[in-house]
């Protein structure tokens, strides 16, 4: 990564954001709770406990059945993040140096959080295994991959359908590491992030516009949230929903751990993280990923 003036780019800022987020409290998931409480309505008690130990499609569970409760799940997490957006946006201008940042930070924690229910529901393994604040380098890797799903970027479609047929082939319960930190999956990743990162520097300042005028500010801020937090999360959940792990009788095996071919040697999130500090912004074009 070059050093300098050119440090703070759009790929080290996301990767920065997304860190912070998940350290917010009620961000992470907890994957069994989840699963139980969001299937304990629809499906019998063997059918959710297989669910918990393998996956929903391990337990025979439809897609079907699953898009209603995503659904459900959506709209709770739209509902909940339009309303905090909203309230941010009473203060007005004067308070603008607190409020955005904060709005930032909880609308990309609130995507965090439907982004777990859904790869959950969807039977993506548990992205958030320990109780630490950490967050290992291939879970960085395919939560912004379903970001980029989210953002409508076509090699992130494609990088998780990657991601997932591995997956799928070998019958795996964890990410495939290797694929997402050093390997092919990765330089999308890190096109997919600067994309991103330049992407949610605009809307943030449209945010920012929209809340200068108090009140009236709190209702554009908390539309502007939902229009586009709803749209987001339904691309994410269709595009789940059509991959190889969601369908039925899909089993996994404890323990197997499938890695994608290494082409190339790259620096870690961590490494990135770490030189995101002060450094200075850079002027980025905005392009789209490719894959």
């Amino acid at each position: 990564m070059k050093q300098g003036k050119e440090v703070e780019n759009p790929e080290s800022r996301f990767f920065a954001v997304l860190l912070a987020a998940a350290k917010l409290p009620g961000v992470r998931i907890h994957r069994e709770a989840y699963l139980r409480s969001a299937l304990a309505r629809h499906c019998s008690e063997d059918e959710i406990r297989r669910a918990i130990q393998e996956t929903p499609a391990a337990a025979g569970i439809t897609v079907e059945l699953l898009d209603k409760v995503a659904n459900d799940s959506i709209r709770y997490e739209t509902a909940k993040v339009s309303a905090l957006s909203a309230a941010a946006g009473i203060p007005g201008i004067l308070a603008l140096p607190a409020t955005v940042p904060a709005d930032v930070a909880q609308y990309v924690g609130h995507m965090l959080r439907i982004a777990q229910k859904l790869a959950y529901l969807y039977s993506w393994p548990d992205l958030f295994s320990d109780d630490g604040d950490d967050v290992d380098d291939a879970t960085m890797g395919v939560l912004t991959l379903f970001f980029g799903v989210m953002f409508g970027t076509q090699s992130a479609n494609a990088a998780v359908g990657k991601v997932a047929g591995m997956m799928s082939e070998q019958v795996a319960k964890k990410l495939p590491q290797k694929a997402l930190t050093q390997g092919v999956v990765y330089p999308i990743v890190k096109k997919v992030a600067a994309y991103i990162g330049v992407k949610m520097t605009k809307e943030s300042f449209a945010k920012a516009v929209s809340k200068a005028i108090p009140l009236v500010g709190a209702a554009v801020s908390g539309g502007l949230t939902f229009a586009t937090y709803l749209p987001m999360a339904k691309r994410l959940k269709k595009h789940l929903a059509g991959l190889p792990l969601a369908e039925p009788s899909h089993r996994v095996t404890e323990g197997d751990v499938v890695d994608g071919e290494v082409v190339e040697e790259h620096e870690s999130f961590a490494t990135a993280h770490a030189e995101l500090h002060g450094a200075d912004t850079a002027a980025v074009r905005l392009e789209e990923p490719r894959s």
